[in-house]
């Protein structure tokens, strides 16, 4: 690709420390979120019964909420589940009682007060399996990070591997933080939509990184903040229309695509969005507050046997 001319190259660099202190406060946020409020475990973690209902009308949480405690589910959980007319009522696990027997009690006290109410689904899960999966996910997660860690070692110089692994913790604490904050279920879903996002995001990262390599040794008279804004510049049609079209698809998943795949989408969306910006504004930005020089990507010259002797001997 031809290099841009400095009028035509955007100064993204310009506000890299607004954005750094962005990016701090959403991850203070986030943290602190996490640390307080936790994440909403779904059912695959935390083990129990779901049960899904319809109603006729718009459903009244805070009246079932009351018909169930006085019922003896004092530890329901319940929500609406796509609609207004369909509720979701998640409930811990009970020795010795069987989900189906669990399901007819609960909604016959729910018709209890004369409402109309229709079973549509039923599922259980145990403690012993909600544990193994929440170690088996934050393995799986874990395992893709320490990947990535040793990949981009292997193939950036240290200022620029290192920005890259903090873009990606930042674009996975954020993420996470949203789901805290806003108490949306987390689910194996939405699990896989965090070790997608970390994919995406590493892939813009290394697009980056790639071109300011590159450019770093083409323009060697260049300060570092404007070879990252020439880089950058050349590579936001690729980014534009990468994320464009897939922001395309996770948009009609999230409109269209019904509430068993609402936190899968809304991970997606709001993960790679987040992870574009950590592109631009966060690793290219931290890479040049760590020094980043044409002298740290020069290749090593190797000195070839009897270079130093004189060619006319």
């Amino acid at each position: 690709m031809q290099i841009l001319n400095f009028k035509e190259t955007v100064n993204f660099m310009k506000l890299r420390v607004p954005a750094l202190f962005f990016s701090a406060a959403l991850l203070i946020v986030s943290l602190f979120s996490l640390f307080t409020n936790s994440l909403n475990w779904g059912l695959d973690f935390t083990g129990g019964t779901l049960i899904e209902v319809g109603y006729q009308k718009p459903a009244k949480l805070d009246h079932i909420r009351k018909q169930l405690e006085a019922a003896g589910f004092a530890d329901a959980v319940v929500q609406n589940f796509g609609t207004s007319e369909d509720v979701l009522i998640r409930l811990a696990p009970r020795e010795g009682v069987k989900a189906s027997k669990l399901g007819d009690e609960v909604l016959s006290v729910l018709r209890e007060g004369g409402d109309q109410v229709d079973m549509r689904r039923i599922e259980f899960v145990g403690p012993n399996v909600g544990d193994e999966l929440a170690e088996q996910g934050g393995l799986a997660m874990l395992t893709a990070l320490l990947c990535i860690m040793l990949y981009v070692t292997l193939r950036f110089e240290w200022r620029l591997a290192l920005s890259s692994v903090i873009a990606l913790a930042h674009d996975v604490i954020i993420t996470l933080g949203l789901f805290s904050v806003l108490q949306l279920e987390f689910d194996l879903t939405v699990l896989a939509a965090v070790l997608a996002v970390i994919g995406y995001s590493l892939n813009d990262t290394i697009v980056v990184f790639d071109r300011i390599r590159e450019n770093f040794l083409k323009l060697r008279k260049t300060e570092p903040p404007e070879v990252a804004d020439i880089s950058l510049t050349q590579t936001m049609s690729r980014t534009v229309i990468t994320s464009g079209t897939t922001l395309l698809v996770l948009a009609a998943l999230f409109f269209k695509g019904g509430a068993l795949i609402h936190g899968f989408a809304t991970a997606l969306l709001f993960g790679i969005f987040i992870g574009t910006y950590s592109s631009i504004y966060v690793a290219s930005a931290i890479a040049i507050m760590l020094g980043l020089s044409k002298e740290d990507l020069m290749p090593t010259e190797v000195e070839k046997e009897g270079a130093d002797q004189d060619p006319l001997l």
